[in-house]
């Protein structure tokens, strides 16, 4: 007898405010938290750290309103995946596929459970392994050496925030967006009640903002090389803010609401994050943020006291907490894609009989997330991340005009502002910047692209198996 609630289909449940939530609660996680102060050591002049975040906020705005065009055009749970298919075919859509499990959105899991944990940490002291275990490490050519066992306490808790929420998303989507609108609401409320209470009440200066643009000779001598490390810190705050378009198949609407979603999401968060670094600067001269790794919460403690520490780290807590719910929510929906085009493991493509999720690719992404956390630390993360983030930037934003080519007669409900030269504007941009973080930041970039790369074996072994199938049938 047949089930008469079986699902086979994801469930197209999310509206538009939790497609805003979705893009903005990726993006607003633990960025805005701990890399204004390495930016700030970067580059040492406020305006400059101003205008970065401002600079990096428009590119990713940019790099939404190329995405706004094609979101409109192409209705699929998958997201970017299926529009690489219709832009490239199949190679580059692995590729980008395979980049998202294996790196660019498992990492940025990683990375964000990793900021949970460390903010988790200032209530719970955790326990360590012995300096034998702690000293462990394995060497990966290009990359460098990896300490799995380091901080281990701080990993424990990560993992063990990736499986929940896992399990939340397992079991529901619609439930696992009610989840993100929720937290989403009240980080975005947070942030803006602590950066207003540092203006009014936090008894510094706006000559911390405004300095009259003297730059330190450290800066002077590497600017173009330190202006490029600041700009990826800065995209690792912004990034995620695609994240929305790999459940378009689960939106409502998704024509309107995926393209309104990327916009409307990037345009809160740049607004946010401006705002609460010129709240950071008018109570924290640079030289003392470059000194203030935790920075908000040096920033609170200016008003609070040792009571501020406290208050910024539990802000930190739902911040990182929504936007890990909002990656592994969205994120597991490519290998599901990958799966459903035959170009991936078929298990990954099942739909849950009673939740009608992703149930099989969302385990094997919470598993990777894991061992990801165990790679190294926050930063490290977050660097590799964002090279292979940017690789696959550059070429979605170039695919708009292949299918300007390819589709001229298809259906645009959004066309890109300023085409063709803000796309050509961003994929530029990102050339330059892919170039910089090789050249500055060799082997973070290199490990992003093994992770990248690691994946070519599997695309070649599907194709013979394909071949080799065909063949035989034939």
């Amino acid at each position: 007898m047949s089930t008469p609630n079986k699902k086979t289909e994801l469930v197209r449940g999310l509206s538009l405010t939790a497609a805003v939530m979705i893009a903005a609660g990726s993006m607003i996680g633990s960025g805005i938290f701990r890399k204004p102060s390495v930016m700030a050591g970067q580059l040492g002049s406020p305006e400059l750290l101003i205008i970065i975040w401002i600079a990096a906020g428009l590119i990713t705005f940019i790099g939404a309103l190329v995405n706004a065009e094609i979101a409109g055009m192409i209705d699929a749970t998958g997201g970017q995946y299926v529009y690489f298919r219709k832009m490239y075919g199949d190679f580059t859509a692995y590729l980008y596929g395979w980049s998202i499990l294996s790196v660019i959105q498992t990492g940025s899991q990683a990375a964000i459970a990793y900021a949970f944990a460390e903010y988790l940490g200032y209530f719970v002291k955790y326990p360590e392994l012995s300096k034998a275990w702690t000293d462990f490490a394995f060497y990966i050519p290009l990359a460098g050496n990896i300490h799995p066992f380091a901080d281990f306490g701080t990993k424990a808790v990560a993992i063990l925030c990736t499986i929940f929420l896992t399990g939340v998303n397992y079991i529901g989507v619609i439930f696992g967006g009610v989840v993100q609108t929720i937290v989403t609401y009240i980080k975005i409320f947070a942030i803006l009640i602590i950066a207003s209470l540092l203006l009014f009440f936090g008894s510094g200066s706006f000559s911390n903002i405004y300095t009259g643009f003297s730059l330190p000779h450290q800066t002077m001598t590497n600017f173009i090389s330190m202006v490029g490390l600041a700009f990826a810190g800065a995209f690792w705050a912004y990034d995620a803010w695609n994240n929305v378009t790999f459940v378009s198949g689960e939106v409502k609407n998704p024509q309107r609401n995926v393209p309104l979603g990327l916009l409307y999401g990037t345009l809160i968060v740049i607004g946010v994050y401006v705002f609460v670094n010129i709240a950071y600067l008018y109570v924290l001269p640079i030289d003392e943020m470059t000194k203030s790794p935790l920075v908000a919460a040096s920033a609170a403690e200016k008003i609070f006291g040792t009571n501020g520490g406290s208050i910024i780290s539990i802000i930190v807590i739902i911040s990182t907490f929504g936007a890990l719910n909002g990656s592994i929510l969205a994120t597991a929906r490519v290998p599901f894609a990958m799966a459903k085009a035959k170009l991936f493991f078929g298990s990954l493509g099942k739909v849950h009989p009673r939740f009608g999720t992703p149930h099989v690719s969302l385990l094997v992404q919470g598993i990777w997330s894991c061992v990801l956390v165990l790679s190294g630390s926050f930063d490290t993360i977050t660097d590799y991340v964002i090279f292979a983030a940017w690789l696959f930037y550059m070429l979605g934003a170039f695919g708009v005009f292949i299918l300007r080519k390819k589709m001229p007669d298809a259906a645009r409900p959004y066309k890109v502002w300023g085409y063709p030269y803000t796309p050509a504007i961003f994929v530029l941009f990102a050339f330059l910047f892919l170039v910089n973080s090789i050249v500055s930041d060799t082997e973070n970039a290199m490990m992003g692209l093994i992770l990248v790369l690691s994946g070519l074996p599997i695309y070649f072994f599907w194709k013979y198996h394909d071949k080799k199938n065909s063949n035989g049938n034939a």
